[in-house]
């Protein structure tokens, strides 16, 4: 809504202030949400929102692998300890 009646403000600020209001938040609000939507469609630098997101997943898939891997690395130092623990498997006699 903004950037469609931007022509009829003198400048982008102006227009955040006036139409702010009318969609029920304030102007820093707005200005945000505008920023981010140019940032999506390529018209100021930085990371889209789809970019942002597939990086969070990324990192939570990081941090749950990490974990298996810490609890796999515990079980196996788990059991290694008790196979040492373990008697020695008895020879048979060969007849």
């Amino acid at each position: 809504m903004v950037l469609e009646n931007l022509k009829d403000y003198p400048s982008e600020w102006a227009a955040i202030e006036s139409i702010a209001p009318k969609i029920g938040c304030v102007p820093q609000t707005l200005h945000g949400w505008i920023r981010k939507h140019q940032t999506d469609i390529g018209h100021r630098p930085g990371q889209t929102t789809e970019e942002r997101e597939r990086i969070k997943a990324l990192e939570r898939e990081n941090r749950e692998l990490r974990k298996a891997n810490e609890i796999l690395r515990l079980a196996s130092a788990y059991f290694a300890q008790a196979k040492l623990d373990w008697p020695a498997p008895r020879r048979r006699n060969k007849p």
